[in-house]
């Protein structure tokens, strides 16, 4: 097999690897919040590698896959965690619009960014968000509340930018910002996961289109969107994020708090390893 094709074995193999990724992807969804980009990033990221593709597409075409499978991940979990009034509609309101613009922004700093560059990125802010969670005391607070509307859409800004160029719902920065501001740990979830629609849905278009045409990619895809990709992770995603929004209503806080920081700790760490190995 040439590099950066795929035989029927492994065309199966892949498949295979990715719809184990979106079990566990959509279990997270449902039950952190995080949309699951997390763990398809790095898992397609590997494996177009490991069938040759090179280094500098496969992180686009990873980010850009992942944005496009969150986008029903997310409306299912989101639905699943307001059913249980667990999403706030008014934060909602006032947040998503500076989500919007940086994931926009995102986007199209992605489109003339070099592979290592997304990587890098990547390894970089789930390894703070880890650390974070892990080692701030419990209870610890930066204020009692939000900071006026402007400040508030200028951190869904940062929110929307950063989730955008690492592939992910914007659960895993979403959450640790929303508990820094006195905010319930379940509250933050729910919302999170309804702020991962309003990244993933622009930021895979725009992968899409920016990628649009290049003779380099893998088979059956749309830009930078392998259609295999969502094909394989989506079913799974969708049946688990539910059975992971409901994990989330009778797991302790802390525990939470734990798997959070432990998967994100080992994926930053294999993003970074990549990187600079």
């Amino acid at each position: 097999m040439t590099p950066g094709t795929f035989d029927l074995h492994t065309l199966i193999l892949f498949g295979l690897s990715l719809s184990a990724a979106g079990v566990l992807a959509g279990l997270l969804a449902g039950l952190l919040g995080v949309g699951g980009g997390i763990v398809i990033v790095p898992v397609l990221y590997h494996l177009l590698l490991a069938v040759g593709f090179d280094a500098d597409l496969t992180m686009h075409v990873a980010v850009g896959t992942s944005l496009a499978a969150i986008v029903p991940t997310s409306i299912m979990s989101a639905r699943a965690h307001d059913r249980r009034g667990a999403v706030d509609r008014d934060l909602l309101l006032l947040i998503g619009p500076g989500i919007l613009i940086g994931s926009i922004a995102g986007v199209l700093v992605a489109a003339v960014a070099r592979g290592w560059v997304l990587s890098l990125v990547f390894g970089v802010m789930a390894l703070a968000v880890s650390a974070h969670m892990t080692f701030t005391p419990e209870g610890f607070r930066l204020a009692d509340k939000l900071p006026g509307r402007f400040a508030t859409r200028a951190i869904g800004a940062v929110i929307g930018f950063f989730s955008s160029l690492m592939g992910i719902g914007g659960g895993t920065l979403t959450v640790p910002v929303l508990s820094l501001h006195n905010y319930p740990i379940r509250r933050a979830v729910g919302t999170s996961a309804a702020c991962g629609l309003i990244i993933s849905l622009p930021g895979a278009i725009g992968f899409a289109a920016t990628g649009f045409g290049r003779p380099d990619l893998p088979p059956y895809s749309l830009g930078y969107v392998s259609l295999v990709g969502i094909l394989m992770i989506v079913p799974a995603t969708l049946v688990m994020s539910q059975v992971g929004a409901k994990l989330a209503h009778t797991i302790s806080p802390r525990a939470l708090r734990v798997a959070f920081a432990v998967f994100l700790f080992t994926t930053s760490i294999r993003m970074l390893w990549n990187t600079f190995g």
